[in-house]
């Protein structure tokens, strides 16, 4: 190899590097110092019974449920990272070196299981995220915790700060930075393959099928057919099939009718965490945010596969070239940076909606 070449490569491995300036080393110390405080602050509404969960149960039954769904968010969103970066690898070229790597990879990519286990997965991270809401989330904004000041309480109990950094950098953003580098090792173990078995289960039950309709009704809308690794189903399999997505949007329709029931009515944690927001604001709020949320993560998956894509062949739209050009210019760090807001904005709008839903 050239010393051209060699410097080319030196030039195009420094270009990913952060470089550590005085503003960097600034934000990357008070963000460990939110983190800790953040920690602390959830521990100590814990033990001050100013949780859902430690009111109902113990202190101890919170912190110990909180740390297990804390960990089992970290593989559900490390694993994802993982999967989807995978599929052009080619899978014999790690299959004696991450045995358990290489039996998710053969059960995820078979057929259509991949996107199986991404519907199954999001169930997964709602569900999960709810349960540590109920653990660590304050039950009272005002709560005399760690003799804060008002505007601090406003900031971190009231606004949310608190659970929304708790959960995002333990939970979330970590695992996703470290999987995303790591694919292989990262699911080089049985909980990966136990999470992967378990997010495919969720949506074998039919739960959320209804929005295979959908995507069958914006398929029919733009002329597009959806890609499928697999026959088209014929016999039972159809019948199963529209009779689970038949299932879900009766479950859907209920869903809804509590929820709207609750929210007209006054007994959602809305009523108490929030008591000046009308009943009719919290409606709004909570379509509103669903919509944000859906928007944010097809927006993920949308980028992840663009990313993959010389810039040729990323479309003739003005937006989208217009939106990936500020994706990708420079050295790239514009996507990372999209994806800490993502999450941050996401983990908010599952804080706020499980206020909005959760009953008093």
């Amino acid at each position: 190899m050239t010393d051209a070449e060699l410097n080319k490569q030196e030039s195009h491995a420094d270009s990913h590097d952060v470089k550590l300036t005085p503003f960097t080393i600034f934000r990357y110390t008070y963000s460990v110092i939110l983190l800790i405080f953040s920690i602390v602050l959830v521990i100590a509404l814990m033990f001050t019974g100013n949780t859902k969960l430690a009111a109902d149960a113990s202190p101890w039954a919170a912190l110990i449920v909180c740390i297990l769904a804390v960990v089992w968010l970290s593989m559900i969103e490390g694993q994802q990272a993982s999967l989807v970066g995978l599929p052009p690898v080619d899978p014999d070229l790690y299959k004696d070196t991450h045995p358990v790597t290489y039996l998710n990879a053969a059960t995820a990519f078979l057929g259509d299981n991949l996107d199986r286990y991404l519907m199954g997965r999001q169930f997964m991270v709602l569900l999960v995220v709810f349960i540590i809401n109920l653990c660590g989330a304050p039950t009272d904004a005002n709560a005399d915790v760690l003799n804060m000041p008002q505007w601090l309480k406003t900031i971190f109990l009231d606004v949310g700060l608190g659970m929304i950094i708790f959960t995002c950098q333990l939970g979330q953003l970590t695992t996703q930075v470290n999987a995303s580098h790591c694919m292989l090792d990262f699911i080089n173990n049985y909980f990966a393959l136990f999470t992967l078995y378990v997010a495919m289960t969720i949506e074998f039950s039919g739960i959320m099928h209804c929005s295979y309709l959908i995507q069958n009704i914006l398929s029919f809308a733009s002329g597009k057919p959806i890609q499928s690794n697999e026959e088209p189903r014929t016999g039972l399999k159809f019948v199963f099939f529209w009779g689970r997505v038949l299932m879900s949007l009766a479950i859907l329709g209920f869903s809804l009718a509590v929820i709207i029931s609750a929210l007209f009515d006054g007994k959602t944690m809305m009523a108490v965490k929030y008591p000046n927001v009308s009943n009719g604001a919290s409606i709004f709020l909570f379509f509103f945010l669903c919509c944000i949320v859906g928007m944010l993560e097809g927006m993920q998956i949308a980028f992840f596969a663009v990313a993959k894509l010389p810039a040729s062949e990323r479309g003739t739209s003005y937006f989208g070239k217009k939106t990936c050009d500020l994706l990708f210019k420079g050295n790239g760090q514009n996507l990372p940076g999209f994806m800490i807001g993502r999450q941050l904005t996401v983990v908010a709008s599952f804080f706020i909606v499980a206020s909005i839903t959760s009953m008093n």
